[in-house]
């Protein structure tokens, strides 16, 4: 299969998978994944800005994403880092939070795991997959998150 730029989101037994290519090293893509101040800059969907973004970069760390809406709806969500292969490979959970970064009672638990592969000539394939979604519909929804936050990405990354 040949590499895919904008790919748009499947689902397959409730799993997401987008596949991207970014103009930007290996290394620059792992430290905008994995540093805060650059996590908030374009992680979620157009218009929405990302007030809260805590990372703990070690197995076993916690992770707090907080998401405002353009009309100022909040959404939070929280994990923890199951695996961590510096530059090539991440593996967390993700899962709906209140305010406090406190998972939300009887709510899901989504498994993110994001590799990169060096394509050479400074550019980087990076796969997503989110398994553990409890409807084909909200996996559909957030892979368009994705796609749109992926494109804030290849936008910010020039600036890097």
């Amino acid at each position: 299969m040949a590499p895919r730029d904008n790919a748009p989101a499947g689902t397959q037994e409730r799993e997401l998978v987008i596949e991207r290519i970014f103009n930007a090293p290996r290394e620059l893509v792992w430290n905008v994944w994995t540093q805060p101040e650059h996590f908030a800059r374009w992680y979620g969907p157009t218009g929405f800005t990302v007030p809260t973004c805590e990372i703990d970069l070690r197995v076993g760390g916690r992770h707090r994403f907080g998401m405002r809406s353009p009309d100022g709806q909040p959404y939070s969500t929280t994990g923890v880092f199951r695996e961590i292969v510096p530059f090539e490979r991440l593996v967390l959970t993700d899962a709906p939070a209140d305010e406090h970064g406190n998972p939300l009672p009887d709510m899901f638990e989504t498994t993110v795991t994001v590799t990169l592969e060096d394509l050479g000539d400074g550019q980087t394939r990076l796969t997503l997959r989110q398994s553990g979604w409890p409807d084909d519909t909200m996996a559909t929804h957030a892979g368009a998150g994705w796609n749109q936050a992926f494109d804030k990405l290849a936008a910010l990354l020039p600036d890097l």
